[in-house]
């Protein structure tokens, strides 16, 4: 673990259908990188958090362990030496330098990536928002899976793939807004009409050096490593169809969507996004596509009520506006040098056992009153149970009364019979 460095991990992000199978399948094509197709094994490990219900019972318990008795700061630290032995596992048993984190719906978690593995590479890969709403409806036609854009877009609670098209997206593009050391951007477009350029590049980024025909994925540099990385089935179920990249889908979306279609999502979206992703021209095409000219702002109620029945049903919270930081002072956890270092100081200075006992004493306050927050909170939700349950009844009963002849009547006699009843007891 201690030999782990955060610049060996480089997360692929960006929504699925956006081009991550075809851009993770090149990069592992390297003899010094390993990828599987998806892992998303992080969304799990930061689900620790959130106490899912279990057949043993213990929610209750699990969720105040986690978020009372666990100071977030020790979760983070635990989080991240559980993350540091699967990935140097799998760089060590695979003879890897670098490992490829390609999972599409890490939007989820940015907070928790960064405060995890605050020094990793990130690679933001956008597409052509259409393009991505055609791949969805062209590759959920090809397994029969359920897909309306238009439709999806209306429910009061949207499914995972609207997610994906609204808030993962905008959370992306809001996350690689800024210039960081830590990261790099990449459009799909791009890649696939210029590969061996672009992977130069990328490599350049991750660090490793180019490999002559890495781009050619047909030509694997070894078929253990491509035998395991199509065993899991992940991922786009076309990437095998050709060898290399190609340039046949970029337009594809304008044969794919309906006009109808193109107009629902672009009003959903708003002008704005398209152009701080680059994609200008293709909006103008789909103005003159559908003959509306959108506005540059979202459609922000539809925006709130997907983002909040999201957040409402996984429990996660999200940060407004968040940003990837290039300091990581600022997200909570240390690389290892550098905790040794201030405590060596420290020790240097005679001052370790005040400050330490300080730090027990104010960690043993702060989680008695995350324990006294989480009672309160409990109460409260349950008060609020309990008087959703007595309204409900309360209609249930008023409702039986106005459909019934001498409904009031009734129910005068049968509290008369039972209070009779219980005075013979």
């Amino acid at each position: 673990m201690k030999h782990f460095r955060d610049d060996q991990l480089v997360f692929l992000l960006c929504t699925p259908r956006s081009g991550s199978s075809l851009t993770t399948v090149m990069l592992q094509n390297h003899e010094e990188v390993f990828a599987a197709q998806e892992m998303w094994y992080l969304l799990s490990l930061a689900d620790l958090q959130l106490a899912p219900v279990r057949p043993y019972g213990g929610t209750g318990i699990i969720r105040q362990f986690y978020n009372g008795i666990i100071s977030e700061d020790l979760f983070h630290r635990a989080a991240r030496s559980f993350g540091v032995e699967i990935y140097e596992g799998l760089l060590n048993q695979n003879g890897a330098r670098k490992i490829i984190d390609k999972s599409p719906r890490y939007y989820i978690l940015l907070e928790f990536l960064d405060a995890v593995f605050p020094e990793s590479q990130r690679i933001g890969l956008f597409r052509n928002p259409l393009s991505v709403a055609a791949s969805y409806k062209k590759v959920n036609a090809y397994s029969g899976e359920p897909f309306s854009l238009i439709e999806d877009l209306k429910q009061p609670i949207p499914g995972m793939k609207i997610v994906d098209l609204t808030a993962g997206l905008f959370r992306y593009a809001t996350y690689f807004k800024g210039e960081s050391a830590y990261s790099y951007k990449l459009q799909y477009e791009e890649l696939v009409r210029q590969p061996e350029q672009q992977l130069r590049k990328l490599c350049e980024f991750i660090g490793i050096s180019y490999r002559e025909g890495m781009e050619k994925y047909g030509n694997p540099v070894s078929e253990e490593k491509a035998d395991l990385f199509y065993s899991m089935g992940a991922g786009d179920p076309f990437l095998l169809n050709h060898t290399q990249a190609h340039v046949q889908s970029i337009d594809a979306w304008k044969d794919q969507l309906s006009p109808d279609e193109v107009d629902a999502y672009c009003r959903v979206l708003g002008a704005q996004i398209f152009h701080d992703l680059g994609y200008s021209e293709e909006l103008e095409e789909a103005q003159r596509i559908t003959g509306v000219r959108y506005e540059l702002s979202p459609d922000e109620a539809t925006m709130e009520r997907i983002e909040q029945q999201f957040l409402k049903s996984s429990g996660y919270i999200w940060k407004p506006d968040y940003e990837l930081s290039t300091s990581s002072i600022l997200t909570g956890i240390q690389p290892a040098e550098a905790v040794d270092d201030l405590e060596l100081e420290a020790m240097q200075g005679n001052r370790i056992s005040d400050h330490r006992q300080a730090s027990i004493q104010i960690a043993q306050l702060e989680t008695r009153v995350r324990l006294l927050e989480n009672r309160l909170t409990k109460s409260y939700m349950e008060k609020n149970h309990v008087e959703k349950q007595l309204i409900q009844l309360r209609s249930k009963l008023n409702r039986i009364k106005s459909i019934l002849p001498f409904g009031n009547r009734l129910s005068s006699w049968a509290q008369g019979y039972l209070s009779g009843r219980e005075g013979k007891s």
